[in-house]
């Protein structure tokens, strides 16, 4: 698809790591956010279960978008625990061939503890870019860059030495306008997790929310730039789910008889909104 390529998280489809790349592949989906992987977050995987995983990609053609990983996920009170964590993750980011790390800016008081995110974010940052990973921050509720001025800070502080994931969903669930955050972030936006929501917090399929997600699609593709686009269902709950957040609960769609249908109703509006804007295109050209 021309300016987007399309990857997932397919762990939302199902636990089994088999059947998450046979969905991957008769969907010609050809990239992979992996995160729940063999019963366990991927930021858990030895470097065997990596190497396991790995091969299992490689063999059936599957790259890998960025690993889903939770890095700064976590609170100062347990930081040196979750940057051994994070070593792992380095590792088995670097066994799969990764080139980016998704990741978070902790949960914190934001007005207190900006230079306590900032120094602890500078050597996660570093330590990647060691081994030649970018690490790429994603807006999330409750942590410092759950705001669209917040994770400004962060891309201005780091002055491209982060990457920017826009998930205009989560934007939705802090109370920001996401079409306006996408104007305040465009400029660093290294790739979207796409899923939707409405103002109540209830995750919907892209276009069906308040997310402005077409809109947005629009102005990467006239704009010809480069695209992932990271299909992240949340219309039924998954394994590990409640590992990942903290706090309020996201709200779930439950009209959906299993994770496999609701995956796919996602990728089918996500395609839809995809086509409607190249056939546009086309008729106006």
């Amino acid at each position: 698809m021309k300016n987007f390529t399309l990857s997932a998280f397919a762990d939302e489809y199902s636990p089994d790591v088999t059947l998450q790349i046979k969905a991957l592949a008769e969907n010609g989906i050809d990239l992979i956010e992996p995160r729940g992987v063999f019963g366990k977050n991927i930021s858990e995987l030895t470097e065997k279960e990596a190497e396991r995983l790995a091969s299992m990609l490689d063999e059936a053609g599957i790259g890998i978008s960025a690993i889903g990983s939770p890095a700064g996920k976590a609170t100062f009170e347990s930081i040196d625990g979750h940057l051994a964590v994070y070593e792992n993750i380095i590792r088995i980011s670097k066994i799969l061939g990764a080139k980016r790390i998704r990741g978070f800016s902790f949960y914190c008081d934001p007005g207190k503890d900006r230079d306590a995110v900032m120094k602890t974010l500078y050597k996660m940052i570093n330590s990647a870019s060691k081994e030649g990973l970018l690490y790429c921050h994603e807006n999330e509720k409750g942590i410092y860059g759950d705001t669209a001025e917040r994770c400004l800070d962060i891309m201005q502080t780091f002055n491209g030495g982060v990457g920017c994931v826009f998930d205009p969903a989560n934007f939705i669930q802090c109370g920001e306008d996401p079409a306006k955050a996408f104007d305040v972030l465009y400029p660093y936006v290294t790739y979207m997790h796409v899923k939707d929501a409405l103002y109540d917090g209830t995750v919907t399929a892209a276009g069906e929310g308040e997310g402005h997600i077409g809109d947005m699609l629009c102005r990467l593709y006239k704009d010809g730039k480069q695209t992932v686009l990271t299909l992240e269902p949340h219309l039924k709950t998954f394994k590990g789910l409640t590992e990942l957040e903290n706090g309020e609960r996201t709200k779930i769609r439950t009209a959906f008889s299993s994770n496999e249908e609701a995956f796919l109703y996602a990728l089918e509006k996500l395609k839809t909104i995809i086509k409607n804007i190249k056939t546009e295109d086309s008729e106006n050209g």
